[in-house]
């Protein structure tokens, strides 16, 4: 049974579940994320000191370590805004979800009231045809 919400009710639908595309997405990213830090902190880990040797090489040792931490530094900002996003999204989706439950629930009521004038009518035209009944076997018994 079609209500004027029903349409509303499937575009909220589709909002909703684009929400919750968005928030699978974002949780990706957040995942890609994490594991681009924990590698970037086991690089730094990989990374041996020279203990002898000319000073270039220390030199270029000091430069991976400033490049390796830069990544790291980088990778944790990409870490919290990837929280932030998931966060977001959730919002989003709880927002969505709360204005499909409602139309969906508006959507419902209109469908009872339309049962119940359905149901009267019926009862209505029941009533009817019995006094109709009633009064031809009262004719013919005439």
């Amino acid at each position: 049974m079609k209500t004027r919400f029903t349409s509303l009710v499937h575009v909220k639908k589709n909002i909703m579940q684009k929400s919750e595309r968005i928030l699978q997405q974002a949780n990706a990213n957040l995942k890609k994320a994490k594991k681009a830090l924990e590698d970037s902190l086991a690089f730094l880990h990989d990374i041996s000191l020279p203990s002898h040797g000319k000073i270039a090489e220390f030199m270029a040792n000091r430069a991976l370590f400033d490049a390796q931490r830069a990544i790291i530094q980088h990778n944790e900002e990409w870490l919290a805004y990837t929280k932030k996003e998931v966060q977001q999204a959730k919002e989003q989706l709880k927002k969505d979800m709360i204005e499909y439950e409602k139309y969906k629930y508006l959507e419902y009521e209109e469908m009872q009231k339309a049962l119940k004038k359905i149901k009267i009518q019926e009862a209505k035209d029941l009533d009817e045809i019995a006094i109709m009944t009633y009064t031809n076997k009262n004719k013919e018994a005439s």
